[in-house]
């Protein structure tokens, strides 16, 4: 299977409901389901290579998050915050009819998966069987906060798809070594094109707002969502990876070295070369969701 089909469902929100797209790969009746959530300026193409790996084994799908990729853009920007998100998932997780599911979440699709992996039926169980949490953790790194600040929310126009990759990848070099051909597939789903006064040209996939939430979080809120975060992360049963970019300025090592010591005490793997945030695309990180997902 080359290319993923594309559905949606419909998810409450505070001024009424909106369509979540989501992708997917292989067969929709195989039982053993992965569900890849992308980072906060993202989308679900960016699982691309991930899936197609994965797609002979599993159904995989990728979601694109409120207010990016195909999905609806939110009446409140108030709206786009994690806690929505995970009521988003669970909407996801009822339309695909499955009853638990692995967990691969980049950066803020991995805050995600941490919310809907803590919670209970009620009979105890868990929607979330494996976490992988690809570059995120409880504790956020200040330095990165801020640096995404800086260009989350720029109404930026490109002329060109090389112009448009350019760009992201002078905001995105921690994402490590990539080929040319790489970056371009990485970055042709984040685009919209547009014709206007000015011509031709492309715009970011996403809802402009998604940054107002993200900028309006003061040291007192981080603080008491680090607190909430760690319960969260304390609560967890299910194995957990965790892929931690050797440079990475979000998830610190420190951090991470923590969650191998409390709650599911999670496997830590960290890849040299790469920062903030691993893509899974490389062959090695494609490897290591693979023996994730399969080890007993």
């Amino acid at each position: 299977m080359t290319e993923p089909r594309l559905d949606f469902v419909p998810c409450l929100d505070t001024q009424g409901l909106h369509r979540m797209a989501y992708w997917e790969w292989g067969e929709r009746d195989n039982p053993r389901v992965v569900v890849c959530v992308h980072g906060l300026t993202r989308q679900g193409r960016d699982f691309d290579t991930l899936a197609r790996a994965l797609a002979a084994d599993y159904r995989v799908v990728c979601p694109d998050v409120a207010g990016r990729g195909r999905s609806d853009w939110l009446a409140d920007p108030a709206g786009y915050q994690v806690p929505a998100y995970v009521a988003d998932m669970v909407a996801l997780l009822a339309r695909i009819g499955a009853p638990q599911v692995d967990w691969v979440g980049t950066s803020m699709g991995g805050l995600i998966g941490l919310g809907v992996a803590s919670l209970r039926d009620g009979a105890g169980g868990t929607l979330v069987r494996r976490l992988l949490l690809n570059d995120v953790g409880p504790a956020l790194g200040a330095d990165a906060i801020q640096r995404i600040g800086t260009y989350v929310g720029l109404p930026k126009r490109y002329a060109s798809l090389d112009e448009a990759a350019d760009y992201l990848w002078s905001i995105s070099k921690g994402f490590g070594p990539h080929s040319r051909e790489q970056w371009l597939a990485l970055t042709k789903p984040q685009l919209k094109p547009v014709q206007d006064a000015q011509g031709e040209g492309f715009v970011s996939h996403y809802d402009p707002r998604i940054g107002l939430p993200f900028k309006a979080v003061t040291p007192a809120l981080a603080a008491a969502g680090e607190a909430m975060l760690w319960q969260r992360y304390d609560s967890l049963r299910c194995p957990t990876l965790v892929l931690r970019g050797a440079e990475s300025d979000l998830l610190s090592h420190e951090t991470a070295l923590a969650m191998t010591q409390r709650g599911p005490k999670a496997r830590l793997v960290e890849l040299a070369g790469v920062g903030h945030a691993p893509t899974l695309v490389a062959a090695d990180q494609v490897a290591l969701v693979q023996e994730f997902l399969a080890s007993p």
